[in-house]
């Protein structure tokens, strides 16, 4: 711990040294020092709202990265059943990461309405690509010697994913998952950032903060947000190990 915890107290100081060495008091707003943006922002008035947002973005990034996963387990086991299968549907996995996003949301908007679906599908859309690729590459990365013995066998096509494919492909599985859960986080908050209708989530809240300039809590939910993404980033990784087993790290050394 000593290392993350130092690194930690040099971003504080820096923090504390632009807000009160660099930034005059009339200017403090622009940075606004950690006491501030815990008292004001996390402590203050608006902290039931914010808290309440998170939880409205956590669901939303919840769903749609569920969905996500589903999608795109059943994609990749797809492509690597056959290699026309892979040349056909591939490029459109990459086209789907290559589009901005943003120039798709008012589109999302106008067929799905500006509501839950809508934040929920702009989730899978960003969160869909990492489950994609790295299943795929998981799956198609099975030793040869492995796959000449079920071949001897005679397996069939569900037999090898079932028992040889998917276990080799679990550690790519959740390197891809990990990303895809930090993704749909981004992906919530840009859909509520966008949509702005019903209950407001972290991204409505983002918006406000910053028309209103009320800085600290504009940090504080900021610092909210990227506390969402750490949280599940660690969960699918712990999740990971435990799945996989210590197995996989003690191979690699």
């Amino acid at each position: 711990m000593i290392a993350p915890l130092t690194v930690l107290a040099l971003v504080i100081g820096v923090w504390y040294a632009i807000s009160y060495a660099l930034l005059t008091p009339a200017r403090r707003f622009l940075m606004p020092p950690p006491q501030q943006v815990i008292t004001d922002g996390l402590l203050g008035p608006q902290a039931q709202e914010m808290w309440q947002a998170l939880g409205r973005t956590a669901t939303v990034a919840g769903v749609g990265l569920v969905i996500a996963v589903v999608l795109g387990i059943v994609w990749a086991v797809l492509m690597a059943q056959a290699r026309w299968a892979e040349t056909a549907l591939f490029p459109y996995a990459v086209v789907m990461q290559c589009i901005p996003i943003l120039a798709l949301v008012p589109l999302i908007g106008f067929w799905f309405g500006f509501g839950f679906i809508s934040r929920v599908f702009v989730c899978v859309l960003i969160a869909l690509f990492p489950i994609v690729s790295n299943t795929l590459f998981g799956l198609k990365s099975v030793d040869k010697g492995l796959r000449e013995v079920f071949a001897l066998r005679t397996s069939s096509r569900w037999t090898v994913l079932r028992k040889l494919e998917f276990p080799a492909a679990m550690p790519a599985i959740f390197a891809g998952l990990r990303i895809s859960a930090g993704l749909s986080v981004v992906g919530a908050i840009v859909g509520d950032f966008f949509f702005k209708q019903g209950d407001p989530g972290i991204g409505i809240l983002l918006d406000n903060y910053r028309s209103r300039l009320q800085a600290p809590q504009l940090f504080a939910a900021i610092l909210l947000a990227s506390a969402l993404g750490v949280v599940v980033f660690v969960l699918f990784g712990r999740l990971g190990r435990r799945i996989v087993g210590a197995w996989y790290d003690d191979a690699r050394h």
